[in-house]
């Protein structure tokens, strides 16, 4: 009886190791892969071109909101009838 413990429990304190140590060896070669500096550079340049298109696109969405409204604003007051007098 003792011999079938000792065995699992030596058994278990070496294939422990063994089975995380290839576990991570594992997970390492599936992590993502490398990107080169040259094109992770770029998608940065990318990047914050897109976020500058964006900031304009926004701008440019706020002028029309502004113009929109101005005018609707001019047609409004048009439709009103004058204080003046008609003789």
């Amino acid at each position: 009886m003792f011999v079938p413990i000792t065995l699992f429990i030596s058994a278990a304190f070496v294939l422990v190791p063994l089975t995380q140590a290839l576990g991570k060896r594992i997970e390492s070669r599936s992590a993502q892969p490398k990107i080169p500096t040259e094109v992770q550079e770029r998608l940065e340049r990318m990047e914050q071109a897109i976020d500058s298109i964006a900031i304009e696109v926004e701008r440019i969405s706020e002028g029309q909101r502004f113009t929109t409204r101005l005018l609707s604003e001019a047609r409004s007051a048009d439709a009103l009838p004058r204080g003046g007098h008609d003789t």
